[in-house]
Parts: structure tokens; C-alpha cells; sequence
């Protein structure tokens, strides 16, 4: 149970201090997959742009529909690794956001539990 104000303003600066550092690990996770994001579109506009100068100096149909067959099948298989890279970052973004929400269950649910006993 709370004691006296003292033990009021260390719950309020606790609570205050949890949200500032969830805030900052939120804004991190969301830069790292803004980077991972432009870093992907980087790659796939570098790897488009070298595939065409490829395509204009083919020197036969069958090696200009070579060079397209690999540039879409790499192209699918980069995309694929992408995203499930960036669903796997979504997915820690989502873990890391209910941290704060469990810490309070947990000690709303602890609190509740010590003032039946």
C-alpha cells in the first residue's frame, strides 16, 4: 500500500521514468526498420537499374530473357528475405510495446494480490 506522499511521487517518477524509456526504445525500433526499409529500396533500385544496363547490351533474345529470368527470380527471393526480416522486426516493435503494459499488470495484478492478504 502507499505511504505518505513520499511513496506518491517515487510511484509518479517510477511510472514517469518507464514511459520515457519505453518511448526511446519504441522510437529506436521504428528507426531501425525505417533504415532496413530505405536500405532494401536502396539495394533493389542499384540492383534494377544494373539488370537494364545488363538487358541493353544483350546480344541475343535468349541472353536478354536470361538476364530477366535471374534478375526476377533474385528479385523475389531478396523480397522474400526483406519481409520476413521486417515482419520479424514488426514483431519485436509489438513485444517490446507491451513490456510496459505487463510491468504494470504485473504490479497492478501483485498490488491487488497484497491487499487481499
Amino acid at each position: 500500500m502507499i505511504n505518505g506522499f513520499d511513496d506518491v511521487q517515487k510511484l509518479g517518477q517510477s511510472n514517469v521514468d518507464s514511459a520515457m524509456k519505453a518511448w526511446g526504445e519504441w522510437s529506436r525500433n521504428w528507426q531501425s526498420l525505417a533504415s532496413e526499409m530505405g536500405d532494401y529500396s536502396k539495394r533493389s533500385l542499384e540492383d534494377g537499374a544494373a539488370t537494364f544496363q545488363k538487358l541493353m547490351s544483350a546480344k541475343s533474345l535468349d541472353q536478354a530473357f536470361e538476364i530477366q529470368s535471374s534478375y526476377a527470380r533474385r528479385a523475389y527471393e531478396q523480397y522474400m528475405q526483406e519481409m520476413n526480416k521486417i515482419g520479424s522486426m514488426y514483431a519485436g516493435i509489438a513485444k517490446d510495446a507491451m513490456k510496459p503494459v505487463e510491468r504494470i499488470m504485473q504490479h497492478g495484478h501483485s498490488g491487488q494480490i497484497g491487499a487481499q492478504r
